[in-house]
């Protein structure tokens, strides 16, 4: 058993976490959740030993015992391992090379590659992972990589594996099979810290969950309770909740045409990852692109936005007039603007200001009026409730519900006629989530047309006036209006419904 007590940690200007205790039993799965900036990345650096001991107050204690870590690798003598959102995979590296990487079998430091390629295959066959040790890793998929943290966790014989974010870049089926692993090692007494914003998923998974909220300990509840007021502090009502607009979305003169979308495989030369895909978007109207990874939401968005990296074929029209979209400075100049899956890596310039990210792409050129980029970056910040300690900070010092929104303030300087939302709450709080929902309606309000591309069912259900599901490149089935639920976008993304009707 492990026990954190009276945990304390300050950094400059900010009470991250105060006298928080919490035990981790042997054999379960306790979930952690709470709004960014909560504490929970700060905790589990000191459960892991990240911040050694001594620059925070409380005890780590591990089977009664008093822990002084000084580094992570005491914390991972002790039994503790922690598998980050962004993996620590060496892609250039074989998986056997990856899975050893530091415990290398050998004699006098001469390292013995066919014990390296057989302890690998133990390694894999202990999360059920079916690949060839000698495959570099950058041709694995996020899932299985996920697989290959794990192994390496138990090789170090850990009894707690913090889970961080795990399922952010899976898919359904990688999660499942995810889940199944940590259900049979907790059977065998590994125990697990579960993170994450996907509130169903701690309800399927998790025997306890620990509530923080800004730096506190909530408390402890079940797994099946009602989790958003404590990690709020506030009832959400019904703020999800999708607005009926259907009936005013068929009206109205469309903003953008797609007409037979075609977006070209990068190696096969006889598929399409968007493959002649037809739709139209009205002002104030919400289309959401649903459907498994690799159906082709992102590459549509790509097309759109002049990001595709292989030839695209269609006609796109904004406003009734047709464009032609090859980078996105044609896109932007045709009124239309992308907030990224990867905000850090494609929407944001970390080192810069919030101030200076805000004004990205409202303002070129050499000349830049920074009184008027100051103005409106404190309008901007003001309207979308952006916290932060002042305009000046860095955008890196953020929470991601705070950057996402950055990213998506950036763009109403030059009110674009299409917004394009990829994945617009992957990674954010309950509370950020909220807020960005209530931003979407009010843009729709302002007669911008959306296109939003998410893997997130009940987000889709609670925004879009239409979706179109996609299903390897090709639309699968439109929904609208009281149609949209969960189970008809899932029936349409795995083609259950196509295949009842050929049954019958």
């Amino acid at each position: 058993m492990i026990q954190l007590e009276s945990i304390g940690k300050d950094f400059p200007g900010v009470r991250a976490l105060h006298d928080v205790s919490l035990e981790i039993r042997r054999g379960e799965v306790l979930g952690l959740v709470g709004e960014n900036g909560a504490g929970k990345s700060t905790l589990i650096k000191i459960l892991a030993g990240a911040y050694p001991t001594g620059s925070f107050r409380g005890e780590v204690v591990v089977d009664d015992r008093v822990q002084a870590f000084r580094s992570t690798r005491d914390a991972r003598r002790a039994g503790i391992a922690v598998v980050h959102q962004e993996l620590q995979l060496v892609p250039h590296m074989s998986v056997a090379d990856n899975l050893v990487l530091g415990r290398e079998p050998g004699r006098f430091g001469v390292v013995d590659p066919a014990a390296v390629h057989a302890r690998a295959r133990e390694m894999l066959a202990e999360v059920g992972a079916d690949v060839d040790p000698a495959t570099p890793v950058a041709q694995l998929g996020v899932g299985v990589q996920q697989l290959l943290e794990i192994a390496r966790a138990l090789a170090d014989h850990a009894r707690v594996i913090v889970l961080d974010e795990p399922t952010a870049a899976l898919s359904d089926a990688e999660t499942e099979r995810l889940f199944q692993l940590v259900r049979g090692r907790r059977a065998l007494g590994t125990a697990f810290v579960y993170i994450s914003h996907r509130l169903d998923e701690i309800a399927q998974l998790c025997d306890r969950v620990a509530v923080l909220r800004d730096g506190e300990l909530v408390g402890m509840y079940a797994p099946t309770d009602d989790l958003v007021p404590p990690m709020t502090g506030k009832a959400l009502g019904d703020v999800h909740a999708r607005s009926h607009r259907a009936d005013k979305a068929a009206a109205g003169t469309p903003v953008l045409e797609v007409e037979h979308l075609a977006v070209a495989h990068p190696a096969l030369a006889d598929r399409r990852v968007v493959d002649d895909l037809s739709f139209a978007v009205r002002p104030g109207d919400v289309v959401a692109l649903a459907g498994a990874m690799g159906a082709g939401r992102t590459a549509t968005l790509s097309a759109l936005f002049g990001t595709a990296r292989t030839p695209v074929t269609g006609t796109i029209r904004v406003d009734g007039k047709a464009v032609v979209l090859k980078t996105p400075r044609d896109a932007i100049a045709a009124g239309i603007a992308l907030v990224p899956e990867d905000r850090k890596g494609c929407g944001l310039v970390l080192g810069l200001s919030v101030a200076d990210n805000l004004a990205l792409a409202a303002y070129g050129g050499w000349l830049v009026d920074s009184a008027r980029v100051e103005h409106a970056a404190h309008l901007r910040s003001r309207d979308l409730s952006i916290k932060a300690p002042g305009l000046g900070a860095e955008v890196a010092t953020l929470s991601g519900g705070n950057q996402q929104k950055v990213v998506i303030g950036k763009w109403l300087e030059r009110a674009p006629r299409v917004l394009l939302l990829d994945e617009p709450t992957r990674g954010v709080d309950v509370g950020a989530k909220a807020e960005i929902y209530r931003l979407i309606e009010e843009l729709c309000g302002r007669g911008h047309a959306i296109v939003i591309a998410s893997s997130d069912l009940p987000e889709i259900v609670r925004l879009a006036d239409r979706v179109l599901v996609l299903r390897e490149g090709r639309l699968a089935g439109t929904l609208a209006g009281a149609e949209i639920n969960a189970l008809a976008i899932m029936q349409l993304a795995v083609g259950v419904a196509e295949a009842q009707e050929k049954a019958s």
